[in-house]
């Protein structure tokens, strides 16, 4: 369990590094070329590691539903929608965002079964959980009320 800890936290920083990364290419070059670069170097690089570390296990693949063979496809609407997410929402409030949706939508997908999942039973604890999660992206979002006294001193000072 500490493993899967472990490389969760470090997939949620590289993901992080990943789409500023990503947005400053989006800067130089528009969506569509960014997408692009980075899934294909993507690919190049795992296939390249897959090569080294699984040799031609690699190409050993089990049945499984057609469906799954376009998962690539969804990582193009990833990282166009990350890119311009960050871009026109700031770094911290894009993940964020970004983050609640992914566990929104594994919450429902456990919950229902579907994709093959074990189902999971919706249980308060995860609702009260899903609800601290919003409620502390509206937090981080809204902006503190200003002090009236404060803003007058600053109005004299000005």
């Amino acid at each position: 369990m500490l493993t899967g800890i472990l490389l969760a936290l470090m997939a949620g920083s590289l993901v992080s590094v990943q789409n500023l990364f990503n947005n400053k290419v989006n800067a130089a070059a528009n969506s569509h070329t960014t997408t692009a670069l980075v899934l294909g170097m993507g690919f190049m690089a795992s296939l390249g590691m897959g090569l080294m570390f699984e040799g031609a296990d690699l190409l050993s693949w089990k049945p499984m539903p057609v469906w799954f063979w376009f998962s690539g496809l969804l990582g193009i609407g990833v990282v166009t929608c990350v890119v311009k997410g960050v871009r026109l929402l700031g770094p911290s409030y894009g993940t964020t965002i970004v983050m609640a949706s992914q566990l929104l939508c594994a919450l429902w997908w456990d919950s229902t079964g579907w994709f093959g999942l074990e189902q999971v039973t919706f249980t308060p604890q995860k609702a009260i959980g899903v609800a601290a999660l919003l409620a502390g992206i509206l937090l981080f979002k809204s902006k503190p009320k200003e002090n009236k006294q404060l803003r007058e001193v600053r109005h004299e000072l000005s």
